[in-house]
């Protein structure tokens, strides 16, 4: 309904349909109890510019720059630019662009101050032991270790041996032994067929870096079909020198000449990738042969084929790690850093 009404407006008034989307859009916000960072991005998104929430008295810096990454900075905002406060002392949204304020501009400013400020009072003040903005409170590096804690204490967290989750589309996760617990629903945070990255446990003040450990694990979580084969779990203690690996593969960086390779062999047949995965990760090419069901001179046969393409020798320990290194480039590649 709130879509047929903005196409009607649109037709009629810009200003008007795009009002009509900023209120919408606060009001999934709010449905969901979205987090703190959530909204900021919210409304630097819909502006088109970076935003960010000051709240000194809760030690709160967030700022998304308008492509919707988060990028924090300790300058201070400039008091020409739009703004609205909270109702806190000194709690502010900022737009970080100059006034004078359109009406689009002033409906981001008051939904997104309004449903900041109720997200502020429930995780910084009383709140409820489900509230899922806490779970992303928790996960937040910039936030003051007494807040974090005290979200820990009304998630019910034990004091140690919890973990950060990454599940692709879904949001934060956080796990122990005991029970597990995930942003927005309290089901839980493994979903059968989506990619999982599972950050290291620890004590609760390490969550953050957990998190962040999750957020790579992910990036070399495989979807596991024929056109990127590889587990759908990946673990982030389990990875060693591969973590180094991924801060050398960014959203901008060129692919390697391997995975150009690997992608040039995949186009050649479909059964490529499945069969250069089994032949990199397997302990032999016998127990390979077996995990694809073929006759182990049907592998000979394409793994001649995959040489040809690729350019280099399958058949020895060099040529497998540079295999398996090409796979683990080219899933960074699929999947960047966020």
């Amino acid at each position: 309904m709130v879509r047929e009404l903005a196409g009607r407006l649109a037709a009629l008034d810009p200003d008007a349909s795009a009002a009509v989307q900023v209120i919408a859009y606060f009001d999934r916000l709010v449905e969901t109890r979205a987090g703190l960072e959530a909204i900021v991005r919210g409304a630097a998104v819909l502006a088109g510019c970076p935003a960010r929430l000051l709240d000194p008295e809760h030690r709160v810096n967030v700022r998304v720059l308008g492509d919707g990454r988060r990028q924090d900075t300790a300058d201070p905002p400039d008091a020409a630019w739009l703004h609205a406060p909270l109702g806190y002392e000194h709690a502010t949204l900022w737009l970080e662009r100059p006034g004078p304020a359109g009406a689009v501009d002033l409906m981001i400013l008051e939904r997104a101050a309004g449903v900041a400020r109720d997200a502020l009072t429930r995780t910084r003040g009383r709140a409820p032991s489900a509230d899922p903005a806490l779970v992303e409170l928790l996960l937040d590096p910039a936030a003051a270790e007494a807040d974090r804690l005290h979200a820990a204490r009304r998630l019910r967290l034990p004091d140690s041996g919890v973990w950060a989750v990454a599940v692709a589309g879904a949001p934060p996760a956080i796990e122990h032994a005991g029970t597990r617990m995930r942003l927005a629903t309290p089901k839980t945070a493994r979903t059968p067929g989506r990619r999982t990255g599972i950050g290291p446990d620890g004590p609760v003040a390490d969550l953050p870096d957990s998190w962040s450990a999750a957020k790579t694990a992910l990036r070399f979580a495989a979807e596991g079909d024929d056109q990127d084969p590889g587990p759908r779990v990946v673990r982030a203690d389990e990875l060693g020198g591969l973590m180094v690996l991924a801060t050398a593969v960014t959203a901008d960086t060129e692919p390697a000449p391997d995975v150009r390779a690997l992608d040039h062999a995949a186009s050649a047949a479909p059964w490529m990738l499945t069969t250069l995965y089994a032949a990199a990760s397997e302990p032999s090419l016998r127990t390979a042969a077996t995990t694809l069901t073929l006759h182990h001179s049907t592998l000979q046969d394409r793994l001649t084929r995959a040489e040809h393409l690729l350019g280099w020798n399958l058949r020895d320990p060099q040529g497998r790690l540079r295999l398996q290194l090409a796979f683990a480039l080219r899933r960074l590649h699929r999947h960047p850093p966020t």
